[in-house]
C-alpha cells in the first residue's frame, strides 16, 4: 500500500501532522486549522441546502400545476421519487451541518480528538477528513 496523500480529498493543512494516531492532544494551531475548514465546510453545505430547498420547492410548484394523480399517471411516480430524494438529500445535508455547529461548540473543550471508546487521540487527519467523528479507526470499526 503507497503512503502517497495525492488522493487524500481532506484538506492538507500547514503545521498539521499526518501520521498515526497517538495519546496526545490537538494543538492550538490544528484546532484553529480545524475551525477555519468546518467554516468553509459550514458554508458549502449552506448553499447546498439552499440548493436543494430550492429545488425541493420548484418540485412541489410544478406537481401543483399539473392534475396528476401520483398513483395513477406513470409521471407522478417519476415526481414521487424525485421529490422524495430531493427531501432526503436535504434532511442528510441539514444534519451534517447540524454535526458540524455542534464540532464547533465542542472544538475547544479538552477532550475534543478524544475516541469516545478508548480514550486514545483520534488523529489530525481524520478530524480533518471527518470533523464531527467521534472515534478513532479502530473503534469505528
Amino acid at each position: 500500500m503507497s503512503n502517497d496523500n495525492s488522493t487524500c480529498r481532506a484538506p492538507r493543512l500547514h503545521g498539521v501532522s499526518h501520521g498515526m494516531a497517538s495519546s496526545r492532544a490537538l494543538t492550538l494551531r490544528e484546532r484553529r486549522a480545524l475551525r477555519a475548514a468546518i467554516h468553509e465546510e459550514m458554508s458549502r453545505l449552506d448553499d447546498q441546502i439552499d440548493a436543494l430547498s430550492r429545488r425541493f420547492d420548484d418540485i412541489v410548484e410544478a406537481a401543483d400545476l399539473t392534475s396528476t394523480d401520483d398513483e395513477h399517471d406513470p409521471e407522478g411516480a417519476t415526481i414521487a421519487f424525485e421529490r422524495s430524494q430531493v427531501s432526503s438529500l436535504l434532511r442528510q445535508t441539514s444534519s451534517d451541518r447540524a454535526a458540524l455547529r455542534e464540532t464547533l461548540d465542542r472544538l475547544d473543550d479538552a477532550s475534543y480528538g478524544t475516541c469516545e471508546v478508548c480514550a486514545e487521540f483520534i488523529g489530525a487527519e481524520r478530524l480533518i477528513a471527518l470533523p464531527a467523528t467521534k472515534r478513532c479507526v479502530r473503534c469505528s470499526m
